[in-house]
């Protein structure tokens, strides 16, 4: 190999050092806290002056989406309620980019990245420390070399930095041995010595600017799924209602005509998309008259709905209703959550909400190996 072929690897690999996902080199020990200004969920900017009065600034960079982050939730909360009549802030920063989130990434979550989800979140968990959002620059991750979330930061009445790394040693609270972020605290209280400065952090990777490259590549294949329909009668809502398909199902019943049902529809894609890979199955139901499935297969098209997708068969509107369930309203929309044995366990008539819907789906859906205690975090809410 020439020796100008080595040194345009050894310039590619100094780049990605620098600025590739993965490899920032988090801020040193003893390093002062870098300043911000970033707005939070309770409509206020915050700033590193804001808290100058504190004896220890504890700084967590965590996000909505990550189930590690998920599940450090309640142990942040109870740090904040712990020290905080030590002279202790916590405050929790999330750098992740909204647009940056691909479907299959949301798999876990209820809400993405952005602000509105940040506040949506910290209402619906009662999240009492400050919750910071600096997605748009990513400015303060950057300065503190952040990764992987969650990452804390603790820093002592100077502002020097005294530890950084893992909150805790697991992810799954009743495995854990060290509480490394406590015991940091209460070192940097008692005037003494952090006696591990650095821990290894584990957890949901912070993906950087300017690369959204994955959703737009996700979105992308979606759109390339085929789009079917196919017409439903009596006998094939009858079996819809038993649910067929061995996963949790949701069921929209819906029409063209219908402004709040063409409103909401795509929302129900973005669900199914999000979910579909854990077990979730989505079906839509039209109830328009079955000359007009043109029009249907025209509008599901154009939402790139490649969930399961039927028609009534009849004009006997009422009659294909009462076919799937006696008892279901005969106004659209209608959204059922249909667990695999049949039960019902979620149902709205009008408009959805998306967020309840989506902590119902969360609250049922299965614990896989890699995503432990998940379900029981949702089922207590």
């Amino acid at each position: 190999m020439s020796r100008l072929l080595i040194r345009g690897w050894i310039a590619l690999l100094l780049l990605c050092a620098v600025g590739c996902g993965g490899s920032s080199r988090p801020l040193a020990i003893g390093s002062p806290a870098p300043d911000f200004s970033l707005p939070g969920v309770d409509g206020k900017t915050h700033s590193l002056a804001e808290y100058a009065s504190s004896r220890v600034l504890a700084v967590v960079f965590t996000c909505n989406h990550c189930f590690a982050a998920q599940m450090y939730e309640s142990r942040l909360r109870k740090l904040h309620e712990d020290y905080g009549n030590k002279g202790v802030s916590l405050i929790a920063v999330n750098s992740d980019r909204a647009d940056a989130i691909p479907f299959s990434d949301l798999a876990y979550s209820d809400v993405g990245d952005s602000l509105a989800d940040m506040k949506a979140r910290a209402a619906y968990h009662h999240l009492d420390y400050p919750y910071l959002y600096d997605g748009d620059a990513q400015a303060l991750s950057s300065k503190l070399g952040v990764d992987t979330l969650p990452h804390i930061f603790v820093f002592d009445e100077q502002r020097k930095l005294r530890y950084q790394g893992r909150i805790d040693d697991n992810v799954n609270e009743s495995l854990v041995k060290t509480r490394d972020a406590r015991t940091a605290m209460d070192a940097v209280l008692a005037g003494g010595r952090v006696p591990v400065e650095r821990t290894r952090v584990t957890g949901c990777t912070l993906r950087r600017l300017p690369d959204v490259s994955a959703p737009q590549e996700e979105l992308a294949k979606i759109e390339a799924e085929p789009v079917a329909l196919q017409m439903a009668d009596e006998a094939a809502l009858k079996k819809l209602r038993t649910n067929p398909t061995g996963k949790l199902l949701l069921v929209n019943f819906w029409a063209t005509w219908c402004g709040p049902c063409v409103t909401e529809f795509p929302e129900l894609q973005t669900t199914y998309r999000m979910y579909r890979t854990r077990g979730f199955d989505f079906i839509s139901v039209s109830s328009d008259d079955p000359d007009d499935k043109p029009k249907v297969i025209d509008f599901l098209k154009k939402n790139h709905a490649s969930s399961t997708n039927m028609q009534f068969a009849t004009p006997d509107t009422f009659g294909l209703q009462a076919a799937f369930d006696p008892a279901m309203p005969a106004a659209v929309p209608f959204t059922l959550l249909i667990a695999a044995n049949g039960d019902v366990l979620f149902q709205q008539l009008g408009e959805l909400d998306f967020l309840k819907l989506r902590r119902a789906i969360l609250a049922n859906l299965t614990d896989d190996k890699d995503h432990p205690g998940l379900q029981a975090l949702w089922s207590v809410h």
